[in-house]
């Protein structure tokens, strides 16, 4: 069975930062889309960041570029997303997702992805 579990949330002040961490079971190493998505109270779950493993490429939305970094480690399946110059606005639910077999393509969009981990809150 896949499973994702994300570690690091927690509540930082304006300005500061933190490192997302999503540990990946039951996924093997190869050509897999995986991705940040958050959600905060009365809103609608959003893409936050994508990487795709077969080759790389990153994506970000437009709210997050420049200030978040999604990156993998292949030997620990361990996806991060470190999150600079937090702001208010940044505080939701943050949720790892990965969708398996294929490359990101139209990546924000929930229905793309068929694992999900619990989600860690993130607090600004």
């Amino acid at each position: 069975d896949v499973q994702l579990v994300e570690s690091g949330g927690g509540s930082v002040q304006a300005g500061g930062s933190l490192r997302l961490s999503c540990a990946a079971s039951g996924i093997s190493n190869g050509r897999n889309c995986l991705a940040w998505f958050r959600q905060a109270p009365g809103k609608e779950r959003e893409g936050v960041a994508a990487i795709y493993t077969g080759g790389g490429s990153r994506y970000y939305a437009d709210a997050v570029k420049g200030r978040f970094t999604i990156s993998q480690d292949n030997a620990k399946n361990t996806l991060y997303l470190q999150m600079n110059s937090l702001k208010p606005e940044d505080t939701a639910m943050y949720y790892c997702a990965a969708g398996v077999g294929a490359p990101c393509g139209t990546w924000d969009v929930t229905l793309r992805f068929a694992y999900w981990g619990q989600g860690t809150q993130v607090t600004v």
